[in-house]
């Protein structure tokens, strides 16, 4: 399952879209949580520069090595660079906009 939402005019790695993996196992209430929380985050702050991948670890488990993921559900922010992770189901929409550098920790709403 992949959600897009980015200007098709958009290219290469560095356009400041935010390329993001959701690693889960199954519809468990905390990965359809965690999906519904990040959908929100995005729209809120990333509208128009986001793209998620969605991984099921239920039906996929050999990926979950290639992004070292060890709890799920994971997030992978893959670009822009530096690789960063969040585990959980990602309701603490502070944590998750510090996490994928979207505001910084003393920045205020």
């Amino acid at each position: 399952m992949t959600a897009h939402n980015i200007d098709p005019t958009a290219s290469g790695e560095d356009d400041g879209v935010y390329r993001l993996r959701l690693y889960v196992a199954g519809q468990t209430p905390k990965s359809l949580t965690a999906m519904a929380n990040l959908k929100r985050v995005c729209e809120q702050h990333l509208a128009g520069r986001y793209e998620i991948e969605v991984i099921d670890l239920m039906q996929n488990p050999r990926l979950a090595a290639g992004d070292q993921i060890l709890a799920i559900p994971t997030l992978v922010r893959r670009l822009p660079a530096p690789l960063k992770r969040i585990i959980g189901d990602l309701s603490n929409t502070e944590k998750v906009l510090v996490g994928l550098d979207i505001r910084s920790q003393t920045a205020q709403p």
